[in-house]
C-alpha cells in the first residue's frame, strides 16, 4: 500500500511540473518568410547539394554511367545547371541557351564543370534577390508560352531535385555515400 501511494505521490509530482512547463511563457513562433525568399532559399539549397556533390565525387569517375544508355556524372551535372539558363535568361531578357546540354569536352577538368554549376545558381540567386517579392508574378515567354517568374523558378528547382536523385543512385552504384547521407559532424 506504501508503494502505491508513492507512486501516486510521484505521478502527481511529475503531471504538476508538466502543467507548470506548459503554463510558462514560449517565445512567440518566428514569421514566415517572405514568398521570395522561400523561394531563394530552395534554389540555393537544391544548389547546395548539387555543388557539393560536383566538389566530392572522384574526378577520375566524372564519365561513369550506371548504364551505357544514361547520361554520365558529369554530364547530368551540365544538363542541370545549363537547364537553369532557360529560366535565368528569359527572366533577364536575354537569349535561350542552345536546346543542347553543353558536351563534356567543353569543360576540361572537374573544376570547370563545378564553377559551371556554382555559377548557373549563383546566377539564379541574384536574378531572384533582384526581383524580390515584387517580381514573382512578372511574364516571360518561353516557347511561345507566357510563363510566370515564380513558377518557372520552381520548375527548375523541381528538376534539379530530380537530377539530385539521379546523381545519388550514381554514387550508390559506384560504391560511394553522397555527402547528404553521411553522419553530421
Amino acid at each position: 500500500m506504501k508503494t502505491a501511494r508513492q507512486s501516486f505521490a510521484a505521478l502527481a509530482v511529475c503531471l504538476i511540473a508538466m502543467v507548470a512547463h506548459t503554463q510558462q511563457p514560449k517565445a512567440p513562433p518566428k514569421p514566415a518568410v517572405s514568398p521570395s525568399q522561400a523561394l531563394l532559399d530552395s534554389w540555393n539549397d537544391i544548389g547546395r547539394k548539387l555543388i557539393a556533390m560536383a566538389e566530392d565525387f572522384p574526378e577520375d569517375k566524372y564519365d561513369f554511367k550506371p548504364n551505357p544508355s544514361e547520361r554520365s556524372f558529369s554530364e547530368q551535372l551540365l544538363h542541370a545547371a545549363n537547364a537553369n539558363y532557360f529560366f535565368i535568361n528569359p527572366a533577364n531578357g536575354e537569349k535561350m541557351p542552345p536546346i543542347e546540354d553543353p558536351k563534356r569536352d567543353q569543360f576540361k577538368d572537374k573544376a570547370a564543370i563545378v564553377a559551371f554549376v556554382k555559377k548557373s545558381f549563383g546566377d539564379g540567386a541574384t536574378l531572384i534577390k533582384k526581383k524580390g517579392d515584387s517580381g514573382l508574378n512578372d511574364l516571360f515567354v518561353v516557347a511561345n508560352q507566357q510563363t510566370r517568374f515564380s513558377d518557372m523558378a520552381w520548375g527548375l528547382i523541381e528538376h534539379c531535385g530530380e537530377h539530385y536523385g539521379q546523381l545519388v543512385v550514381y554514387y550508390r552504384v559506384a560504391g560511394l555515400v553522397p555527402p547528404e547521407s553521411r553522419p553530421k559532424k
